[in-house]
């Protein structure tokens, strides 16, 4: 950890409340601690930041554990988690920000990139959206395809890039790579972000870069959309997760939430009475998973979780086939969609 990271978190620690009352505004400071229920900012008490203590070492301030999940960290998680942003240099620039402190000076020779604001980031996420192309006879077709991916999907949720600027961290110069675009949206339809894919330059899989895939924009709450929802919803992480999910039960509306952390904190659409939750096998998605499941059901919705065979359900696809996959996903899903699902075979 940098010396400049360091001086970062003892300042948040040191205002650890007011961070606490900007980014997990629906807790409440109760004797020495913060209380909330967890880091999608749900109300209740599982989590709990500490105010006083320590710089360093056990019950230090300003770390934070979730006694539901397990999971622990330091402010700069909550800041991370509250916000979306994918890059550790955007969220220093975050935690400078709130707390008033300007940039690093940087040499003369460097190029300085002004920091862009959410609202910078969704309008970038809406030109790169509408830049982008259909996907039926690109190398985003290809991809999809060589995941073993052929229904169709809305051109308002996934589109193509044939040259979308990538950055590797660390490095100045952008190169320009094909993508998959997929649109995220909120619950009025309006474009919030994009998710990014870059593709090797035949299609048939990701780029050979460190991070071929980013989001941009407001993603938090948010989603892809992949289809309408009327009262029954399918939500994961990953796009290729939810459109194999899709192959296989063409008949449930499926979203893609595009991370666990993302996925513990999706906004549920009003009048949702059946929710199927497609678990990646992985502590993370796991956790993900329960976070979710609790808000569903304390919302009155009726839940149910969707469980690999393999690591996801694109494995399984790929794995198996799609028949294999329909059959192994109608003993998971309930029995009103069951009786739906022989109407339709």
């Amino acid at each position: 950890m940098s010396s400049e990271t360091e001086a970062l978190l003892r300042e948040l620690a040191q205002d650890a409340e007011n961070v606490c009352r900007r980014y997990l505004p629906a807790g409440r400071r109760e004797g020495n601690y913060w209380l909330v229920g967890d880091l999608q900012n749900n109300p209740g008490r599982s989590l709990y930041v500490r105010l006083t203590g320590p710089e360093a070492g056990k019950g230090a301030r300003g770390r934070w554990t979730d006694a539901a999940s397990g999971e622990f960290g330091d402010l700069l998680d909550i800041i991370r988690a509250r916000t979306g942003i994918a890059t550790f240099p955007e969220l220093l620039e975050e935690a400078r920000a709130h707390l008033g402190r300007p940039s690093p000076v940087q040499s003369v020779n460097a190029t300085k990139t002004p920091r862009a604001s959410l609202s910078d980031k969704r309008d970038a996420a809406k030109r790169l959206f509408a830049a982008s192309q259909p996907v039926a006879g690109s190398l985003a077709e290809t991809y999809l395809r060589a995941r073993g991916l052929r229904r169709p999907v809305p051109g308002t949720v996934l589109r193509f890039h044939p040259t979308c600027w990538h950055r590797e961290d660390g490095r100045a110069k952008a190169v320009p790579r094909p993508a998959l675009i997929a649109a995220v949206t909120d619950g009025a339809g309006d474009l919030q972000g994009v998710h990014r894919t870059w593709l090797a330059a035949d299609g048939r899989g990701k780029a050979p870069v460190e991070v071929p895939r980013r989001a941009m924009g407001q993603i938090l709450g948010n989603a892809v959309r992949i289809d309408p929802v009327s009262n029954c919803l399918a939500v994961g992480e990953g796009i290729e997760t939810m459109l194999s999910l899709r192959e296989a039960l063409p008949e449930v509306p499926v979203w893609a939430a595009l991370s666990a952390g993302h996925l513990g904190g999706v906004l549920l659409p009003e009048g949702l009475r059946r929710l199927y939750i497609a678990c990646d096998s992985d502590p993370a998605g796991a956790r993900a998973a329960e976070r979710l499941h609790a808000r569903a059901a304390e919302a009155g919705i009726a839940v149910r979780v969707l469980a690999p065979r393999l690591g996801d359900f694109n494995d399984d696809l790929l794995a198996d086939g799609r028949e294999a996959l329909r059959q192994r996903l109608q003993a998971q899903i309930g029995p009103e969609d069951r009786v739906r699902l022989k109407r339709t075979a």
